[in-house]
C-alpha cells in the first residue's frame, strides 16, 4: 500500500468506528424497548423490579469501538508522518487525535451519567446487590479505566510522535508530552475516585450523603485537579515550539476545515437523534380510555421495510453524508492540485 493511500485509510478509520458506535448506540436505545416500563404508586416507589440493562453496556461498547478506530488511525497516521509528513498525514493525525479527545469526552460523561442516574434510577434499598453493582458500580470502574488507558496510550507512553521525520530526538518534548496526558488523567481518575466513594457509602448507609461525606468526595477531585493543574503548568512553561511560515490562502482552507468540522458533528447528531427516534417509534401506547386504572404498558411493533426505509434510512443516510464530507474534504484539502478530481 502506498503512502497516498495508508494515509486515506487512516482518515477512514475513525469513520469506521463512528458507524460501529452508532450501531451499537440505536442497538442499545432498541433494546430498551422489551424492559418493562417504570411503575410507581402514589408515594413513588418504584413497582417495577430493578434489572441490569444490557444497553449499560451497549452503550460503553460504542464508546470503546470508536475509541479503538480512533486510536488504530492516530497510530497510523503517526507512523505515516514518521515515513513521510504529508500534508494528508498530518490532517489525518489532527482528525485522529480530535477523534480520542470526543471519545474521552464520551467515556467521561457515560461514567458521571452513570453516577447522577444511580440516585434517581431506583431506590437502592430495594436493590438486590448484584443488581447494583454490575448496573452501576461496574460500568463506571470499566468507563474509567477505559478513559484512562486511552489517554495513557494515545498521549502519555508514545515514542513516535516527538520524532518526526525533519526534527531532531527531543527528550524534553516527550516528557512534557507525558505531562500533557497526566495533566487530563489526574482529574478523571480523582473524580472516579470520589464518585465510587460516594455511591459505596450512600448504599453503605442507605441514607442521604452526610455533609462530610460531600466535603471529603469534593477534597477529592480539588486534590486530582491540582496535581493535573501542576502538570499542565509544567507544559506552559516550556519553550515554545518554532512558528510555522506562512501559506497562501491558509485562511480560506482552515476556514472550510471548521466548516466541515461544524457541519460533520451537527449532522452526526442528527443521525443519532433521528435513529433513536426510529426505534421510538416502534414503541405504541394503547389507547386511553375513560375508566382505566391500571397503568398501561406499550407495544412493541415488529421493525419492518416501510418503518426502515421512512424512519432509519434517513438518519443512516445522514451519518453516510457526515462521514463523506468529513473524509472528501480532508482529502481535497490535502491533495496535490494534479490530483484533485
Amino acid at each position: 500500500m502506498n503512502h497516498e493511500k495508508a494515509a486515506k485509510l487512516s482518515v477512514i478509520l475513525p469513520l469506521i468506528g463512528l458507524t460501529l458506535g452508532w450501531i451499537s448506540f440505536i442497538t442499545a436505545i432498541y433494546t430498551d424497548l422489551f424492559y418493562p416500563f417504570p411503575e410507581y404508586d402514589n408515594n413513588g416507589k418504584l413497582l417495577t423490579e430493578p434489572q441490569v440493562q444490557i444497553s449499560t453496556y451497549l452503550f460503553l461498547i460504542g464508546i470503546a469501538l470508536f475509541s479503538v478506530f480512533a486510536l488504530l488511525g492516530q497510530k497510523r497516521a503517526l507512523k505515516l508522518r514518521n515515513e513521510n509528513d504529508t500534508a494528508l498525514a498530518k490532517s489525518s493525525h489532527r482528525l485522529n487525535n480530535l477523534a480520542v479527545i470526543v471519545a474521552l469526552v464520551a467515556g467521561a460523561v457515560y461514567a458521571i451519567g452513570n453516577f447522577l442516574g444511580a440516585f434517581n434510577r431506583y431506590d437502592s434499598r430495594d436493590v438486590p446487590a448484584l443488581v447494583r453493582i454490575f448496573g452501576v458500580y461496574v460500568p463506571i470502574v470499566l468507563a474509567t479505566i477505559m478513559v484512562v488507558a486511552l489517554i495513557l496510550v494515545a498521549f502519555v507512553f508514545r515514542q513516535d510522535a516527538p520524532d518526526l521525520q525533519n526534527t531532531e530526538k527531543d527528550e524534553e518534548r516527550a516528557k512534557l508530552q507525558r505531562y500533557v496526558g497526566l495533566a487530563y488523567a489526574s482529574p478523571i481518575i480523582g473524580t472516579a475516585i470520589a464518585i465510587i466513594l460516594g455511591l459505596a457509602v450512600y448504599d453503605t448507609t442507605r441514607t442521604t450523603l452526610d455533609v462530610w461525606i460531600w466535603v471529603v468526595i469534593q477534597a477529592i477531585i480539588a486534590t486530582s485537579i491540582i496535581i493535573g493543574t501542576s502538570y499542565a503548568a509544567k507544559v506552559r512553561l516550556a519553550r515554545p515550539l518554532e512558528p510555522k511560515p506562512k501559506v497562501r490562502g491558509i485562511a480560506a482552507v482552515n476556514l472550510n476545515l471548521v466548516i466541515t468540522i461544524v457541519f460533520g458533528v451537527v449532522v452526526t447528531i442528527m443521525s443519532f437523534t433521528f435513529g433513536a427516534g426510529a426505534v421510538e417509534e416502534l414503541r405504541e401506547w394503547p389507547e386511553y380510555k375513560p375508566g382505566m386504572t391500571e397503568a398501561q404498558q406499550p407495544i412493541i411493533k415488529a421493525a419492518d421495510l416501510t418503518w426502515f426505509v421512512s424512519k432509519m434510512l434517513p438518519a443512516l443516510v445522514l451519518l453516510a453524508l457526515a462521514e463523506f464530507g468529513i473524509y472528501r474534504t480532508l482529502v481535497v484539502r490535502n491533495s496535490k492540485k494534479e490530483e484533485i478530481a
